[in-house]
C-alpha cells in the first residue's frame, strides 16, 4: 500500500509539475498564435475592398480613415505590404503641413520614433533628417534617415505633395541599430475647406534585419494607421501653436512648410 501511495504522490507531483510548465508557456503559445494570425486571419473587409489591386485592411468611421494594403514581391522574391491611406485633418492645409513637417515633434505622434532631429535642410521644400523607431519585442531598434521634397500647394493644382525616401547609406551605421532600406512614401494634401485637410498617403516600410516575418506584417499593417491616428490627434490639439508661436519662433529662420512662398 506504502508502494503505491507513493506512485500516486508522484504521478500527482508529475500532473502539477506538467500543468504548471503549460500555464507558463501559455503566453508563448498565444504569442505565437497571434503572429500568425496577424498573417493569415482576413479581416471582413478585405473580402470586399478590393479596388485595382488594394485590399481595404481597416475603415475606421469614428476617426474618418481608410487603410488599404498590397502584397507584392520585391527584388528578394519576399513578400512586402504596400500601404495606403485616406484620411481627413481637423485643420486648415497650412496648420496641417506644419504640423507634419514639424520633424522635432515626430515622436509625438509617428509610429513608435524615439528619436528625431533634423540633418540638413537646403529649402523649405528639401531636407534631410535622422530618426529611429522602437522595435518590436527581442528585435533590435531600427533607424533610418530620410529625405523630404515638398511640391507646394498653389491654387491652380489644388493640392501639395510630400515625398519621402530612405538614404540608407547617408550616414555610417550605428551599433545596436538596424539601418532601414525602405521608408518611402508619398503624402498628398488636399483642402477640403477652411478647417479640413485630406491626407493621402502611399508608401511601403522596409524594417530590414532579420525580423521575424509576423513582425514585420504586424508592422506593415499597424504602422500606417496608428501613424493616422496620432497624426489626426496631434495636428487637431496644437492648431493654436502652430499658427501662432510656432511660426514666430521660427520666423528668422525658414522652416518646411506646404505653401508656396510665392503666392
Amino acid at each position: 500500500m506504502a508502494a503505491i501511495g507513493g506512485r500516486i504522490n508522484l504521478l500527482s507531483i508529475s500532473v502539477k509539475k506538467k500543468t504548471i510548465l503549460r500555464l507558463l508557456l501559455l503566453p508563448l503559445m498565444l504569442s505565437a498564435n497571434t503572429a500568425l494570425a496577424v498573417e493569415d486571419a482576413p479581416t471582413p473587409l478585405q473580402s470586399s475592398g478590393d479596388i485595382t489591386g488594394w485590399q481595404l485592411a481597416k475603415e475606421d468611421k469614428t476617426h474618418d480613415i481608410k487603410a488599404w494594403q498590397k502584397p507584392e514581391k520585391n527584388a528578394e522574391n519576399k513578400t512586402v505590404r504596400y500601404f495606403k491611406l485616406d484620411y481627413i485633418v481637423d485643420a486648415d492645409l497650412e496648420t496641417t503641413g506644419l504640423a507634419y513637417m514639424d520633424i522635432e515633434n515626430w515622436a509625438r505622434w509617428w509610429w513608435k520614433v524615439k528619436e528625431v532631429r533634423m540633418l540638413k535642410m537646403t529649402s523649405p521644400y528639401d531636407f534631410i533628417f535622422y530618426l529611429t523607431h522602437q522595435a518590436p519585442v527581442a528585435n533590435p531598434d531600427r533607424d533610418a534617415i530620410i529625405s523630404v521634397h515638398v511640391e507646394p500647394y498653389n491654387k491652380h493644382k489644388g493640392y501639395a505633395t510630400m515625398t519621402m525616401k530612405a538614404l540608407p547609406d547617408y550616414l555610417p551605421a550605428k551599433p545596436g541599430l538596424v539601418r532601414m532600406q525602405a521608408e518611402d512614401m508619398t503624402a498628398k494634401f488636399t483642402p477640403r475647406d477652411s478647417t479640413h485637410t485630406r491626407v493621402e498617403l502611399e508608401g511601403y516600410i522596409d524594417p530590414s534585419g532579420n525580423m521575424p516575418d509576423w513582425s514585420v506584417t504586424f508592422l506593415q499593417r499597424q504602422a500606417p494607421y496608428s501613424t493616422a491616428l496620432g497624426f489626426q490627434r496631434w495636428a487637431k490639439s496644437r492648431q493654436d501653436y502652430y499658427r501662432g508661436p510656432y511660426k514666430e519662433k521660427n520666423a528668422a529662420n525658414s522652416y518646411p512648410t506646404l505653401m508656396s512662398l510665392n503666392n
